[in-house]
């Protein structure tokens, strides 16, 4: 790393740097990549594909999803206020997949995907058995945003996969084999580079 920024800016071709003026996007890449499942209020369920989704707030425990409009899902979401986020793995990638490019107009993506839906705890949505999180959400608020509709969103319950736990009541998510998205592929997690805060553990 460079301290001096003026000499770095002018002194490219010494450190070996070689950068191209890029179109402006979204490249903020790896990605969690989520199964949204919806309900709206005469019990038809959906589920959604969802890669625009993050961590806002740890107190109150807040997340944020975008969802196109046009898509199926979008309707529920805005007329019950509420989904659950459920977590994926290399056993659901395809699921992952399927659930993303096809419209639940169309298609009941439950019976073609195997997945069971199975009761949440707070919300009217159904959450994902075969998901080893299940995150379930009210939405506060709406932005329209553009392209994307973003749905704030407090968490107010969560579903844990057991067997993913230890004696000490620790989760270990790495178990399950999650997978992230980045520029239109999906890939696994690798090894642990360190916990956090171990750079400056003495």
């Amino acid at each position: 790393m460079c301290a001096d920024a003026a000499y770095c800016n002018g002194n490219k071709a010494v450190l070996g740097m070689s950068k191209i003026s890029f179109k402006a996007g979204n490249m903020l890449y790896p990605l969690p990549v989520v199964l949204v499942s919806v309900a709206d209020g005469s019990k038809e369920t959906d589920i959604i594909t969802v890669a625009w989704a993050g961590t806002i707030c740890t107190n109150p425990p807040m997340v944020s999803i975008s969802v196109r409009p046009s898509r199926y899902s979008h309707h529920m979401i805005m007329e019950t206020g509420e989904f659950v986020i459920n977590l994926t793995t290399k056993e659901l990638v395809r699921a992952t997949d399927y659930c993303g490019v096809k419209s639940g107009r169309d298609v009941n993506k439950w019976k073609k995907m195997n997945l069971t839906p199975i009761p949440s705890q707070k919300v009217k949505a159904p959450s994902i058995a075969e998901s080893p999180v299940n995150i379930e959400c009210q939405v506060e608020r709406v932005e329209n945003l553009g392209s994307h509709d973003m749905f704030v969103a407090k968490v107010v319950a969560v579903q844990v996969e057991e067997k993913y736990m230890d004696e000490r009541g620790g989760f270990h998510l790495e178990n399950a084999q999650p997978i992230v998205y980045s520029h239109g592929e999906y890939f696994m997690l690798g090894s642990s580079l360190g916990r956090f805060g171990y750079s400056i553990r003495k």
